[in-house]
């Protein structure tokens, strides 16, 4: 622990939001361009527990006070368990934090919001934590003596823990009060929310009893488990879950498949003969996972049923909450909740936080899992589970009861409610130990493409455990509009235009170069050889820039009946993106589909819109990696977004007009939320795809919002969106309000948008 003060060695680097210069006085000018300006430290090496203090040098900033956070990764990314929050002023420039475990990289938000800041130096140091926490120990009983009286209350509370603790129990409550800023000391971010937000005391145990005894009219709820030589420690723990559930009018269903290990028998017969509710069926022969479910289900006397494996755990309101969800939507036939695993010592980690319902999520990868609860006369109607699927046998459930429902009939309670036992060789633990339920997922896909989409095809992604959905395209092909508007930078169009000429394979379409206003003779001469292209046409908009008004123009001049929007900065990857994006386009259900556009850097710069985050939207997993793999995948699959950019949007032509087209109150921030926002209200869904891969060289042609006009028409945009969308900006459907709106990595929310206690969400 060292006594005198050691600078830590670090990189900075701006992540987003954030535009660096240096003035003449050899100072940093960090301008904060949007709602979360973020630098990047990388130390050295990793930096050991310990006390640290954060400076600013010599800095000047407006707002006259920052509303800065640290963020640590300790291997795991950044979080917001693991972060600290400290103003920054005039007269505390700094920020002291402790760390509790390595940390390998920081990230500072500096503020959360537009601003401004000049320094000179960004200081990080190395303190001594005994001294720094013996000066707040000093501030605070300074803070708190304010009279004779005050000192003599803090001498003889201290006397007293000196006699009874001794030096080291008073060491260790001066410690605890004046640690508030120590980061790591709880392990991962999750393991600090459920502490903080998902655990419950007996009082609220209480509670929920009594809620479930007030219900109306309670249904019978059966739990399904089939059982075939569980653990009998594990056995008794799940179903111990059930038998505790503050819903009591359940009914367990156990199918035991002929388990040779006697001590499950003996379970399961113990189980029955205690509680009537418990009902077992012994097989006489071993039938695996699909036919010892059907033997379960034949008991089952619920109007409901929830699967629970032999090994997991159900939460202890797990029911009620299913109860109180078929209370308010009496019309639903399937119902799933977020999830978390579980290691032998009972810890919880890895939560998987949901969306609600995405066909194409679904055709992706099976995000229903844990819990789900159906209605048992669909799955009855349908033949239960199919021999020959077992390791997928649910997800093949799944895809064959959607297709008997409506999207509003499947409903999604986001809160977790199933604990997944992590054992060694459980598809919980590795995603490869059960690479034959791989392969009978990719079967029943295949399968429910020929019920659903004649024509469409299922293939298997290497390496990760998801599917691809390939939606087939019309015979004759449609013709594609794509529209890109522009005003000079000649090297920029001309770029966009010769990309998607020289590298798409999809060729029925034409391009409509909008011209807003160019001078410069090298554009004008290059827009006059585009008239002996055949698939281009030049437009000319004489008026002044407004985004969403020069795509209305050139929308009504488009021949196609699929329309592209398409901005000037964007460079084609994949060849197949055109092709990829026109299959979506085309099915009725969907609106706007969005690709994935990179960085020049290769980093994520758009794979959908999450709505609410900074306020009114943001782009999702911005600045990963090119080839992360994204929250649970979320980077490698179809999936249902709220919306996506319109620097590369296709939409058919009449759902645009459906839709109104673009907003043009909205001349530049926001016209593609809102506009997907109004295709969504018409019922349609706007729809991501990871197969359709250009580069996205943002705000290249229209620069920073940095200017007092334009962080003036920024802000009448944001006022826009909040009236007309109000309480709609509050929540993404395909975002879980247990992730943060603060951020777009999907770190958890400190606290979550919803309340723990059932029926509050």
């Amino acid at each position: 622990m060292p006594i005198l003060p050691r600078p830590i060695k670090f990189g900075l680097t701006p992540i987003g939001d954030i535009e660096t210069l240096v003035n003449e006085k050899s100072a940093t000018n960090w301008l904060f361009t949007g709602a979360d300006p973020r630098l990047l430290l990388t130390p050295s090496k990793p930096m050991p527990p310990g006390t640290y203090k954060l400076e600013f040098v010599d800095a000047s900033f407006e707002p006259d006070w920052l509303n800065a956070k640290l963020y640590l990764d300790t291997g795991s990314d950044f979080s917001e368990g693991l972060a600290v929050s400290f103003p920054i002023t005039k007269n505390q420039p700094a920020g002291y934090f402790e760390l509790g475990q390595k940390v390998l990289r920081l990230r500072l938000d500096p503020h959360d919001g537009p601003g401004a800041l000049a320094a000179k130096g960004l200081r990080l140091t190395r303190i001594s934590t005994t001294l720094h926490r013996a000066a707040r120990a000093t501030r605070l009983a300074a803070a708190r003596v304010r009279s004779f009286d005050d000192a003599v209350r803090l001498l003889t509370k201290s006397y007293r823990i000196l006699r009874k603790d001794g030096i080291f129990g008073l060491q260790h409550v001066v410690s605890r009060s004046v640690s508030r800023e120590v980061l790591g000391l709880t392990g991962a971010g999750y393991a600090e929310w459920v502490r903080r937000y998902d655990t419950f005391s007996e009082g609220e145990i209480a509670l929920m009893k009594g809620m479930a005894r007030e219900l109306s009219a309670p249904p019978l709820i059966s739990v399904l488990m089939p059982v075939y030589n569980a653990p009998k420690e594990l056995l008794i723990e799940a179903i111990e879950s059930v038998v505790n559930q503050v819903y009591q009018n359940w009914q367990l269903c156990i199918a035991d498949d002929a388990s040779t290990e006697p001590e499950v028998r003996a379970v399961l017969e113990s189980y029955a003969a205690k509680d009537p509710r418990i009902n077992v069926v012994f097989r006489e022969r071993n039938g695996h996972i699909s036919e010892a479910s059907n033997s379960a289900l034949e008991i089952v006397r619920g109007d409901w049923f929830a699967l629970l494996d032999h090994d997991d755990v159900l939460r202890p309101h797990a029911l009620l909450e299913i109860a109180i969800e078929v209370a308010a939507h009496p019309g639903a036939g399937l119902i799933y909740s977020d999830e978390d695993k579980i290691d032998g010592k009972g810890n919880r980690y890895d939560p998987f936080f949901k969306p609600d319902f995405s066909i194409h999520q679904l055709r992706s990868q099976n995000y229903f899992n844990h819990l789900t609860v159906h209605r048992t006369e669909l799955v009855r109607a349908v033949g239960g589970w199919r021999k020959g699927f077992e390791g997928s046998q649910d997800y093949d459930l799944n895809l064959r009861i959607v297709e008997k429902l409506e999207p509003g009939q499947i409903r999604h309670i986001p809160k977790v409610l199933y604990h997944w036992r992590a054992a060694v060789g459980s598809t919980a633990s590795a995603g490869s130990a059960k690479s034959y339920a791989y392969l009978a997922g990719l079967r029943a896909l295949e399968e429910h493409a020929g019920r659903s989409n004649p024509g469409a095809t299922a293939k298997a992604i290497d390496d990760l455990p998801v599917y691809r959905f390939c939606y087939p395209i019309p015979v004759p092909p449609p013709l594609i509009s794509l529209i890109i508007p522009t005003r000079d930078r000649l090297p920029l169009i001309k770029g966009c235009v010769d990309s998607i000429l020289d590298r798409t394979d999809f060729r029925n379409f034409e391009i409509l170069v909008v011209d807003n206003g160019s001078v410069e003779p090298e554009t004008i001469q290059w827009f006059d050889t585009l008239e002996e292209h055949s698939q281009v046409r030049v437009l000319s908009y004489d008026k002044p820039f407004n985004y969403s008004a020069i795509n209305n123009f050139a929308a009504g001049h488009a021949r196609g009946s699929i329309i592209g929007l398409i901005n000037n900065d964007i460079e084609v990857i994949s060849p197949g993106w055109l092709g990829e994006m026109v299959s979506l386009a085309v099915q009725d259900d969907v609106g706007c589909v969005g690709a994935k556009l990179y960085y020049a850097n290769d980093t994520i710069q758009h794979a959908g819109v999450v709505i609410g985050i900074g306020g009114v939207a943001g782009h999702d997993h911005k600045h990963a990696p090119a080839q992360s793999f994204g929250y649970f995948s979320r980077l490698k699959i179809i999936r249902g977004v709220s919306a996506v950019t319109a620097a590369c949007l296709l939409v058919r032509k009449s759902v645009f007009e459906q839709a109104g087209g673009l907003e043009v109150d909205l001349e530049v921030a926001f016209n593609d939320v809102d506009f997907c926002l109004k295709v969504e209200a018409l019922g349609y869904h706007n729809v991501w795809t990871p197969y359709a891969e250009l580069y996205h060289l943002e705000s290249i042609s229209r620069g920073a919002e940095d200017s007092p006009e334009k962080v003036e028409r920024f802000n009448r945009e944001v006022d826009f969106m909040k009236k007309r969308w109000g309480a709609r900006l509050g929540f993404d459907i395909y975002y879980s309000p247990n992730l943060s709106i603060a951020h777009e990595d999907y770190s958890i929310a400190f606290p979550p948008r919803i309340k723990k206690m059932p029926g509050h969400i």
